[in-house]
């Protein structure tokens, strides 16, 4: 059975695991405040919040519900916009939507008023960059946005008279309903064990399996395996960080050593998807959906990381990241096995780190090329070299020619030219969508020269590469 709190309610089913948490709450519960859009995750309109006990203190998620399996729900407390009503009053988020005239066919507000409700349910600073945030992967196609945009400005003015709120105070001024004050209690009393699992799919997040098979899903037996707390955690020790495969986008957000370790984690993090996307999405699901523009994927690969690969029965090994990959959508997974973490070494202070990302849209969108670079310099010259690509070969791509060219050199624009050349005989792009061939060589090396740019400034301007090129 399936236990959980929906808004104030109870709920115990024995509904199929596999099963939308979208198609439940609409279909089963009649709460039709929570739309159905995309489902792709990618307009928000179905966005719940998910409340979940960690060291005895409730916290919050946005997550879109069209893309997540109703067996995640087990043991949590989750809200829709019903969930959010006060008695005879809006509540602080849909006042600010009416008086800044921010809802126009109304169809996308209740997904935005429950992003602002998280907001400020949230353990982040409350300020407008974050409120924007909290309200990225949310569309609109009728207002324009700037009406929306100064609705989350009104509940960051809001929340700004007190650090830190607690449920008691946002339910003073109106934030919440009073019922949220007994749902820690109610969590702990709530009878949520470790269910069995049937033999079936693996399943963590399901991000990207259940925009492609949620129909599929939802008729077969699921392995879910987000809850598996030797697949969770991020720990760094003896100058390693060990990640597990569970760990979320935002786990890595909110991790304040790694944000000391990457100054600009948050900034490319930005570029991974919206902030529901990155509150599900499991780095092993990035991982094994094997996508050639991969985020995480690219994103780890230049960080020259290992995979830890574990079986039920006990059995581990280790295998580099960048020889995992054997073929489009292919890798060195048998049918027993999971990923069990990631790990990479720790960059040292002579260390530099960049990600870099296009598509066509800047924010909430596949890439069309990606690129991730890990380059180490002393006494100006390049003592070891990480760089990988996304997006123009079939598989996410480890330049092993060209970081071993990069190696041992010295850190001058005509190294770079030269390696930028070697870097082209590696990749293998083809036209789609996304763009055509030539068009990704390009983005190939103008990435490629972006990180240089990024990372050595007093070395490196854009002229030296535009007129050399």
């Amino acid at each position: 059975m399936i236990t959980f709190i929906l808004n104030n309610k109870t709920i115990i089913t024995s509904e199929h695991s596999g099963m939308t948490l979208l198609d439940f709450v609409r279909y089963e519960q009649r709460l039709t405040g929570t739309k159905i859009g995309c489902r792709e995750g990618d307009c928000a309109a179905c966005t719940v919040l998910v409340g979940e006990l960690k060291n005895n203190r409730l916290e919050y998620q946005s997550i879109t519900s069209c893309i997540s399996p109703l067996g995640n729900a087990h043991g949590k407390h989750i809200v829709t916009v019903e969930g959010t009503n006060l008695q005879n009053k809006l509540t602080v988020a849909q006042e600010a939507m009416k008086a800044n005239y921010a809802t126009q066919c109304g169809f996308c507000t209740p997904g935005f008023v429950v992003s602002l409700t998280g907001f400020a349910l949230s353990n982040s600073e409350k300020n407008y960059s974050n409120a924007l945030d909290a309200i990225s992967g949310n569309i609109c196609r009728c207002t324009g946005y700037k009406a929306i945009e100064k609705a989350a400005h009104q509940v960051v003015g809001k929340l700004k008279t007190k650090d830190n709120p607690s449920f008691s105070w946002l339910i003073e001024n109106g934030f919440i309903p009073n019922y949220f004050e007994a749902i820690p209690e109610r969590l702990k009393d709530l009878e949520a064990k470790d269910r069995n699992q049937p033999k079936g799919k693996y399943v963590s997040g399901g991000t990207d399996l259940y925009v492609q098979q949620a129909d599929h899903l939802a008729d077969n037996d699921v392995h879910l395996i987000a809850e598996k707390d030797y697949l969770k955690g991020i720990e760094i020790k003896d100058g390693t960080c060990i990640i597990g495969t569970n760990s979320t986008v935002s786990d890595l957000w909110n991790h304040s050593e790694l944000n000391s370790i990457f100054p600009n984690l948050k900034k490319h993090l930005k570029l991974v998807s919206s902030e529901q996307i990155r509150n599900m999405a499991s780095l092993g699901g990035n991982f094994v959906n094997a996508s050639p523009i991969g985020d995480m994927t690219i994103f780890f690969l230049a960080l020259n990381s290992d995979i830890g690969i574990s079986t039920e029965s006990g059995k581990e090994r280790n295998l580099p990241l960048k020889n995992f990959y054997q073929g489009y959508k292919t890798y060195d997974l048998k049918k027993e096995e999971l990923l069990k973490d990631i790990h990479f070494k720790l960059p040292s202070k002579n260390t530099f780190f960049n990600f870099e990302k296009v598509c066509k849209r800047t924010h909430l969108d596949i890439a069309s090329v990606n690129s991730a670079a890990s380059i180490s310099v002393e006494d100006n010259v390049i003592t070891e070299a990480h760089v990988a690509i996304g997006g123009v070969a079939a598989i996410p791509k480890y330049l092993h020619e060209t970081s071993a060219f990069l190696t041992g050199k010295a850190l001058t624009s005509e190294i770079i030219l030269e390696a930028s050349e070697v870097l082209q005989s590696e990749i293998l792009p083809i036209s789609d969508v996304r763009g055509t061939s030539d068009y990704k060589r390009l983005l190939g090396q103008q990435l490629f020269f972006a990180h240089f740019i990024e990372l050595f400034p007093e070395v490196f301007t854009l002229k030296d590469f535009v007129q050399n090129a």
